[in-house]
């Protein structure tokens, strides 16, 4: 008989720093920056993006003081390799650029980058997990909780939160780390989040429960 899982009901257990990664999504040029494949060409605002990087930065700060493993996913949308749903659809619309182009000034990092030792995963479309090697850097790591921070928050976000969910992770949105053109959206995620897929609550009560709770190991 299979040994029966322990389950976290408080969220401070779900955010001990012995088990928990910091998933840092998408904060590239393309999709944050002036200039950027969302505003010049979706003409979507992003201030969003540059408003919530203090909070972000404060989260990042705080996994790499308490050896809480930082992972950083960044998209390539080059057409080449993108799923044909994706490509059709940017073709319908009469699309023609490609978004974070390896190598580009577009799939440069905003506001944040990693260090030597953190690992970078790169996807190909909206969830991190979609043959990536994600799900086997938080296994090796042990990792049960992920935090959410990064951009775009009902698209990037919400795809590999859903998964993360559904292969058994706990996932905790930081709501002031997290930002999107539509608020509308933006909200609706959240909602849903709090509703069925996890938690969703400020960066400053994720460092808390980190610093409260037992050290993650170096290295």
């Amino acid at each position: 008989m299979a040994a029966e899982k322990s389950i976290a009901l408080k969220l401070g257990d779900r955010l001990a720093p012995r088990t928990s990664a910091l998933l840092v999504i998408d904060m590239q040029n393309d999709f944050c920056g002036s200039g950027g494949y969302v505003e010049n060409i979706m003409h979507k605002d992003v201030a969003a993006a540059t408003a919530m990087l203090p909070a972000l930065r404060s989260a990042l700060d705080a996994a790499r003081t308490l050896n809480v493993p930082v992972v950083w996913i960044r998209a390539d949308y080059s057409h080449q390799a993108i799923p044909r749903s994706m490509l059709a659809k940017q073709l319908s619309q009469g699309i023609t650029e490609e978004c974070c182009k390896a190598g580009s000034w577009g799939a440069d990092w905003y506001g944040v980058a990693p260090l030597a030792h953190e690992t970078v995963i790169t996807k190909h479309t909206y969830s991190g997990f979609h043959d990536t090697e994600l799900d086997a850097t938080l296994q090796r790591l042990r990792i049960e909780t992920v935090v959410f921070v990064g951009v775009q928050t009902q698209i990037c976000i919400e795809s590999t939160l859903r998964e993360a969910h559904s292969r058994g992770y706990y996932c905790v949105v930081a709501e002031d780390a997290v930002a999107s053109h539509s608020p509308t959206l933006h909200d609706a995620t959240l909602n849903n989040v709090r509703f069925l897929l996890g938690d969703v609550c400020s960066s400053a009560a994720i460092i808390e429960a980190w610093q409260a709770g037992p050290a993650a190991s170096a290295g």
